[in-house]
């Protein structure tokens, strides 16, 4: 699969990332008893960046990246608020908002069935920019959620951004552009490979399913019992 083009500024910044996110351990490679994903992929790796709310250099790292992200990407005054995905991105969304010196939200994934059964959480105005912020996105379908509900809501999105992308499923980013929703995001696996393979975190063996998922998902996906081209 054909790697997207970046520039210095990103390229650097997922790999800082990715660093980051081996140092804590919140990488993790599996080749030999695959991880079966939510969206039903199969996966040789899998990504937990809620372990960054324990590491309060790392999350004020990524912190710091993710808003020269939104500055250089989507602008200084592109926006009135900024809203977690349940539940992930709350702290996520929470840490940027106050860097950013934005009103801050969340949205669950349906509403709470009781009282006001709210979907979002927080207060904003008919019309606000709202930056949708999650931890990662491997096909896009959360986003899809949470983005029709702040429209609903009254709330303009164009965008949304994540620490982690997958960046190797087919389809990943239709749904969301054909919501008219532009995704940003700090770090992929081809990030996390590469500084791997640098300071040798992982055999070669383990590497190198690694780099043969990355380069055919959906072969090795169905291959391992997992989603397949069907």
């Amino acid at each position: 699969m054909a790697v997207v083009a970046r520039t210095p500024e990103q390229k650097q910044a997922g790999l800082t990332v990715a660093r980051i996110l081996l140092e804590i351990k919140a990488i993790n490679f599996r080749p030999e008893d695959p991880y079966k994903l939510t969206s039903g992929w199969a996966s040789p790796v899998y990504i937990d960046c809620r372990k960054v709310i324990s590491y309060p250099l790392a999350r004020r790292k990524i912190t710091e990246l993710a808003a020269a992200a939104v500055e250089r990407e989507v602008g200084f005054a592109g926006l009135e608020a900024v809203a977690g995905g349940e539940t992930a991105g709350i702290p996520y969304a929470a840490w940027l908002a106050d860097k950013l010196n934005l009103p801050m939200l969340y949205v669950r994934k349906k509403p709470k069935g009781f009282g006001r059964n709210a979907q979002i959480e927080g207060t904003f105005e008919e019309g606000d920019r709202v930056l949708l912020v999650e931890d990662l996105a491997s096909d896009g379908a959360s986003k899809v959620t949470f983005c029709k509900a702040i429209r609903e809501a009254g709330g303009k999105i164009d965008h949304s951004l994540v620490v982690f992308f997958y960046g190797v499923f087919p389809g990943a980013l239709k749904n969301l552009e054909e919501m008219g929703l532009n995704l940003h995001y700090l770090a992929n696996w081809w990030d996390v490979l590469e500084v791997a393979e640098h300071a040798q975190s992982f055999d070669k063996k383990t590497l190198d399913q690694v780099r043969a998922f990355l380069y055919d998902p959906v072969g090795w996906s169905t291959a391992h019992g997992g989603k397949g081209s069907d």
